[in-house]
């Protein structure tokens, strides 16, 4: 990788990649080792433009394992609120019925609530009223929150709402993901989903006993 400026962090990352003490690496580019450990301590800082070549030359007759380490070293940590999936789920009420969608992929035919993905800035209550009605005509105003979970299969990070009933025919529109819809009957939902499935609080706040 090419540096343009270094930072007191990058030269951090040049005298790890050497594998080398502060004092060895300060007495390779010629000053003293207080200004490395300053490069640790702050390494926000710029140095001055003879360090700056300093630090280049070192750097450009650096063999190629250390020019390797330096660049995995000197990688940006991943942005891992970019790298999880988050989806809103909607637990629709009416009555003593809830909505379910049934989902068709390669692995066959599942039952579940209705599930949109939340997009980086998204509301995940927006996004489950949203989707409830993009996937089944049904119109539903959030209730409450019912927490959230990394889902155990999935991996994906889950955000529940318990939801009210307002108003709409429920019909498959999301024939391409889904296979149908229906409601059903509280009582009979752990014959359509395993109660294991089931996020605990949903099964608490919806008053279904195992």
């Amino acid at each position: 990788m090419d540096v343009i400026t270094w930072t007191g962090e990058l030269a951090c990352h040049l005298q790890d990649a050497y594998r080398m003490s502060r004092d060895e690496f300060a007495g390779r580019l010629g000053v003293h080792s207080q200004t490395v450990a300053g490069w640790h301590s702050r390494p926000e800082t710029k140095p001055r433009a003879e360090i700056q070549a300093a630090l280049d030359t070192v750097y450009e007759k650096a063999p190629a394992p250390v020019r390797l380490r330096f660049a995995r070293l000197a990688q940006p940590p991943p942005d891992i609120s970019a790298q999880v999936l988050r989806v809103a789920i909607a637990i629709v009420v009416r009555g003593a019925e809830v909505l379910l969608v049934q989902r068709s992929d390669d692995k066959g035919l599942a039952w579940q609530f209705p599930t949109g993905i939340v997009k980086p800035g998204g509301s995940p209550e927006a996004v489950a009223v949203r989707e409830t009605h993009a996937e089944t005509g049904v119109h539903c105003a959030v209730q409450q929150p019912l927490g959230e979970r990394v889902h155990p299969a999935s991996g994906a990070l889950c955000s529940y709402f318990l939801a009210e009933y307002l108003t709409g025919e429920a019909s498959n529109l999301d024939a391409a993901e889904n296979a149908s819809v229906a409601w059903v009957p509280l009582s009979s939902l752990t014959r359509f989903i395993q109660p294991g499935r089931i996020y605990r609080p949903v099964l608490d706040a919806l008053g279904v006993v195992l």
